[in-house]
């Protein structure tokens, strides 16, 4: 069953840092006692200035509590939660209404975030602040981190196959500096991951009809690197306080996954492709996937405009990619995919054709 993808809507903090201001923040909290610039510092520029981002939109200003190191877990999951039920819900209500939808039409909802821990969940809270029916189907998601636009698109289109008629409404929605943002951190992938992030939220209706013109998801595959849980992207506890954490394994993954993954391209005849929709993840990342699929810059443009925009948006950045596409769209019948990787080793794609 195809499934028509609307514009998404896309909602950012108003609180917005420059490379530079972020820059100056790390040298400011990593100086010693001295006031001298901690020894490393100019590494951490030469590396922050190559992630290609030059702003990013924070949930919480640089100077809030949010992301000192005197907030714990327990602090920081709060002003995350509440960050992310707000723009997920200002996204979502966008989403709907753009789409020409009201509330209680929507059938079915997924949702996707990984940095803040609620029970209920972002579903639940989202089926009462917007009014949707009692008896809307739910898929939470939380865990996904960067692929979670690209697999929330592909279950949306598996829920439509066996229920044609129930509208989806596809959000996703992160505070991703509160997790990545320790002050007095001095690793290099710390101050990389301070500098990289950025905070969002992105909704959009997936119907069996198109709404609008946009694109249309033909198909999705999914491919887990096997024995790579630890040796990518993870997260986990310490001292008190969540973090982010990587290791050069992550940037061979997609390396690892292309093979696969353009068997499965070529089949579904999405090679060559006329657009793409590339998670911003980061240079390694989306280089190594235009070397290994051949894809030109101006195939990537909207991915390249994206991080140096936004920075990554984790499980958002696809959406956002989809919503540039919208502003200078491709020709009706062309075909594309999306793609994204995330924590797992996880690649999750999804092909489609342009309906104008």
């Amino acid at each position: 069953m195809p499934a028509h993808v609307t514009r998404p809507a896309i909602v950012h903090p108003e609180d917005l840092a420059t490379t530079s201001q972020v820059l100056e923040d790390i040298r400011t909290h990593t100086r010693d006692e001295h006031g001298n610039d901690h020894p490393n510092y100019p590494v951490w520029e030469r590396l922050i200035r190559n992630t290609g981002v030059e702003q990013r939109h924070l949930a919480y200003p640089l100077d809030h509590p949010a992301l000192a190191d005197t907030s714990g877990a327990v602090d920081r999951n709060a002003y995350a939660w509440a960050a992310t039920k707000n723009l997920a819900e200002k996204a979502a209500r966008r989403a709907i209404t753009e789409a020409g939808l009201q509330p209680e039409d929507i059938g079915t909802i997924i949702t996707s975030h990984t940095t803040s821990w609620a029970i209920p969940n972002l579903d639940i809270h989202l089926i009462n602040t917007l009014g949707l029916r009692p008896t809307v189907r739910r898929y939470a998601q939380t865990t996904l981190a960067c692929i979670g636009g690209a697999q929330s698109l592909a279950k949306a289109a598996d829920f439509l196959t066996a229920r044609p008629d129930s509208p989806v409404l596809v959000v996703a929605a992160e505070d991703i500096s509160n997790a990545c943002w320790h002050q007095s951190d001095t690793g290099n992938i710390d101050q990389i991951y301070k500098a990289l992030f950025g905070d969002s939220a992105g909704a959009c209706i997936v119907t069996s009809e198109p709404l609008t013109p946009g694109l249309r998801v033909d198909d999705s595959w999914e491919y887990l690197l096997p024995d790579s849980q630890d040796k990518s992207y993870w997260g986990e506890m310490h001292r008190g306080r969540f973090f982010f954490r990587s290791t050069r394994d992550a940037v061979k993954g997609p390396g690892l996954v292309m093979p696969h993954l353009k068997e499965w391209l070529k089949g579904q005849a999405a090679l060559p492709a006329d657009f793409t929709l590339i998670h911003a993840g980061g240079p390694a990342i989306f280089h190594a996937v235009q070397e290994g699929l051949g894809l030109t810059d101006e195939q990537m443009h909207h991915t390249f405009a994206s991080i140096r925009e936004n920075g990554n948006l984790g499980g958002i950045s696809v959406l956002d990619v989809l919503r540039r596409t919208h502003d200078t769209p491709p020709a009706d019948g062309d075909r594309g995919f999306a793609l994204a990787y995330g924590p797992g080793f996880t690649t999750t794609a999804v092909t489609g054709t342009w309906i104008a």
